[in-house]
């Protein structure tokens, strides 16, 4: 046995016909007894066993055994990035781009092929022992979706790293599979998930209002383009996210080799929230640019000594940028060196 859990046991075992370890994961009972999911089930796995990427787990094979619906698919040694962070705490901000960069491909060739994991975390991420992750159990997820087969456990162990949609029920596109992707790297860097939460009603309650604390201020190590990626992912809005995971993984590249760097097109402004914390609404690069506007002709109006004019000594003026998304990156950095 190589794990068990709520839905699924796996055991490593022996292909005899190709003389190589595999792993077996079995269905629980519980999940056996509905018709329509254990033929939900093999369909999706034999979706996913055509995917074939280095970051992708391969899919031998799928079926039944005794009403019991099982995977064979590639042994990975190694594991798993729940139990790395259960050794590690967190992990430095290089290692965690590295592997988030990992994930980022193997999800990518997934949604190339119209596949949707659902449940990106973690324990679904294995790390081998020459540092190559593997994202596993493509499938799994919709056909657990799909079914009234769960526990109220498994979805709490998975509602930390679920898009706000996707908790609501609405319509599950890849940008889901790019929100889960950012909350396992806030963990990674900060070692705790983005929310911390007691019952689904308040994490629901959590993503609404927007009270996550960026995750620079419980890692001040974190450089501020790796910051402002996966604060990206975790936008509340889809539209506000990257448009696509090798997005994130060319951003997580970037943010390790050059920083500062213009992470990516869309663009952040940081505001200080009612308590004291930044908070991160993000906008398109128009509306940026609008607000930027707004915001510079403020700040030189009262440097020039106008009606409103500042009580408090005159700081140094917002750099003007070439395009909005600098503009928006020069405020970002005011407001970051000024709100202290």
């Amino acid at each position: 046995m190589l794990g068990h859990g709520g839905m699924a046991t796996v055991y490593r075992a022996h292909d005899v016909e190709l003389e190589r370890s595999v792993a077996v994961k079995l269905l629980a009972p519980g999940l056996a007894t509905d018709d329509d999911f254990r033929h939900r089930f093999v369909r999706e796995a034999r979706l996913a066993a055509r995917l074939s990427h280095p970051n992708v787990v391969v899919v031998y094979d799928a079926g039944e055994d005794e009403d019991r619906p099982f995977i064979v698919m590639e042994y990975v040694p190694g594991e798993t990035l729940e139990r790395l962070l259960a050794r590690r705490r967190k992990l430095t901000p290089a290692e965690a781009a590295a592997l988030g960069r990992q994930a980022a491909l193997g999800l990518q060739h997934a949604h190339d092929a119209g596949l949707i994991h659902r449940d990106v975390k973690p324990h679904n991420l294995l790390l081998r022992a020459d540092g190559v992750l593997k994202v596993a159990d493509f499938g799994i997820a919709r056909a657990v979706e799909s079914t009234r087969v769960t526990s109220a456990g498994t979805i709490l162990g998975t509602a930390a790293y679920l898009a706000p949609e996707q908790a609501l029920g609405e319509e599950v596109t890849a940008a889901a599979d790019v929100y889960a992707l950012g909350a396992v790297l806030y963990e990674l860097l900060s070692g705790r998930p983005p929310y911390e939460f007691a019952s689904l009603p308040e994490l629901a309650e959590k993503q609404r209002d927007g009270d996550l604390v960026p995750v620079r201020d419980l890692e001040r190590a974190i450089p501020d383009a790796l910051e402002a990626i996966v604060m990206q992912c975790l936008a509340r809005d889809p539209r506000f996210r990257p448009a696509a995971a090798r997005d994130v993984g060319a951003a997580l590249l970037e943010a390790t080799e050059r920083e500062p760097s213009a992470v990516t097109a869309r663009t952040r402004v940081l505001t200080r929230g009612a308590r004291g914390r930044r908070a991160w609404p993000w906008v398109a690069a128009a509306g940026a640019a609008g607000a930027v506007a707004v915001t510079l002709g403020l700040l030189r109006t009262g440097a020039d000594g106008g009606a409103h004019a500042p009580t408090t000594p005159v700081v140094r003026s917002v750099p003007t940028g070439a395009t909005p998304a600098a503009d928006a990156r020069n405020l970002a950095r005011w407001l970051r060196s000024h709100s202290r």
